[in-house]
């Protein structure tokens, strides 16, 4: 790692271009860390930089460049160093890139690519959009159960460089299909003449390739493996999947949800390399469904009009109302999707969720109604804008906010849960969506309450 100071200056040197001082800075940082820096610089001559990397530097830098960045670079390339590159890269890397590319220009790139890297690249590319198979490389070390482990360890020496990994090594059968994996320093550790079926305990765990990649992510987190075998669904051993990948799928899944949960559609690029017409378009339908949302709202107080022209001190507390039932759906919502993500909560677990819901918006619903009649009580000390009524007016708006806070935190919690239930994405259940549930609904029960409780005086 090199300290802020050194990546400061290697970032100036990235943007003068001087290739002596460049190339001498370029060997104190890693691929990854290079490859950041050239991410967040914008004026720079990328072919210039790439020409001072050795090839193996250079390739590893590459894989790592955001999409515009590769782009760049492969439009600068004459077609032998096109071809040169695209061959290098690693087949899930490679896989990754193509997957982006216009129609014409995908299938330029594959002509330039070997039978063999060709025929890889269009059998990843075979497997369904966020597929584990889309992830996967084929690039790994395999071996059998009757070799000793001196003959493992002389094919790793031969064949390891071209594996994306070597922590973990697989066992085949004659067929190729899977039947264990063993680490690597469990063959360092046993005697050389010893058998790889004596290390053998046949249990492994193992990936489908057109299984989704939060699977992938879920066994990730749940065996705490740097790499995973992939298999098809007859246990035919075709790749594996290293963890950098996956923290990639995580990443991008997180930030999916995230502006879902927003209330805007998923971003395909960073914020600012998004358009202003696409960045509308993202944004403009969620916010105009909750418009209409809205316009409920409106109804809702419409219909209490007559109530309303008679008692507009209750007017003042639709803000307070709406703010607070919106608030604790959202507060759940949050704490709910969030659950289910890390696999803490299932619908099997959905009338724990809402026992805890119920005592929890009770419990904080109580908490603002005190706080509520309390300030009511107390303004009414010192001024007559709530009228000789107050005490009612106090009680309206105390069972409002137990009632409204409670209703927030049982459809923050359970639309989620719901929506998973029906193989949707949770994350749809926005904030704003849910806060706009909400809203009507309060709305309706502050009205009613209302006409109950101040019938005959006020209303």
């Amino acid at each position: 790692m090199v300290t802020a100071e050194e990546k400061e200056l290697l970032a100036e040197r990235l943007v003068s271009g001087n290739l002596y001082k460049l190339k001498h800075l370029s060997a104190m940082v890693q691929p990854e860390e290079l490859a950041e820096l050239i991410n967040d610089s914008k004026e720079i001559d990328l072919r210039k930089i790439f020409q001072v990397l050795d090839a193996e530097k250079a390739i590893k830098t590459f894989e790592n460049l955001d999409y515009d960045k590769q782009m760049e670079l492969l439009g600068s390339y004459t077609v032998e160093q096109l071809s040169a590159t695209l061959n290098q890269i690693s087949p899930d890397d490679r896989t990754a890139l193509f997957e982006k590319l216009p129609e014409d220009t995908l299938q330029r790139y594959l002509t330039l690519l070997t039978d063999e890297e060709r025929k890889t690249t269009k059998e990843l590319l075979l497997y369904p959009e966020d597929s584990i198979g889309r992830l996967m490389t084929p690039d790994f070390i395999s071996v059998k159960e009757d070799w000793t482990v001196q003959q493992v360890l002389d094919y790793i020496r031969k064949n390891g460089r071209d594996s994306e990994t070597i922590s973990n090594i697989y066992v085949t059968d004659s067929k190729g299909f899977l039947i264990d994996d063993i680490k690597v320093r469990d063959f360092l550790l046993a005697p050389i003449d010893k058998k790889v079926s004596d290390l053998m305990d046949r249990q492994f765990v193992n990936l489908n390739a057109r299984d989704d990649q939060e699977v992938a992510i879920d066994i990730f987190k749940q065996t705490n493996r740097m790499a995973l075998p992939v298999t098809d669904f007859n246990g035919l051993l075709i790749g594996i999947i290293t963890i950098d990948d996956v923290v990639d799928v995580i990443e991008e899944e997180d930030t999916e949800d995230i502006q879902k949960f927003g209330g805007t559609e998923a971003l395909d690029e960073p914020y600012l390399k998004v358009s202003l017409p696409l960045m509308i378009r993202k944004r403009a339908g969620w916010l105009v469904v909750l418009f209409f949302g809205e316009m409920l709202t409106a109804s809702a107080m419409g219909f209490f009009n007559d109530e309303l022209n008679k008692a507009v001190v209750l007017t003042l507390f639709v803000p307070l109302i709406i703010s607070s039932g919106g608030n604790s759906g959202s507060q759940a919502a949050t704490l709910i999707i969030r659950a289910m993500a890390l696999g803490e909560v299932t619908w099997a677990n959905w009338w724990q969720v809402i026992r805890r819901e119920v005592m929890s918006g009770l419990a904080l619903g109580s908490i603002l109604a005190v706080i509520g009649f309390l300030r009511i009580s107390i303004w009414s000390t010192f001024t007559d804008i709530y009228g000789p009524h107050w005490f009612l007016i106090g009680l309206t708006v105390s069972f409002t906010l137990i009632g409204v806070v409670l209703w927030g935190t049982l459809a923050g919690s359970m639309i989620p849960m719901l929506l998973k239930k029906l193989g949707k994405d949770p994350a749809v259940s926005s904030a704003p969506f849910i806060a706009t549930l909400v809203d009507v609904t309060g709305l309706i029960l502050y009205f009613s309450l209302a006409y109950l409780l101040l019938k005959g005086t006020l209303l």
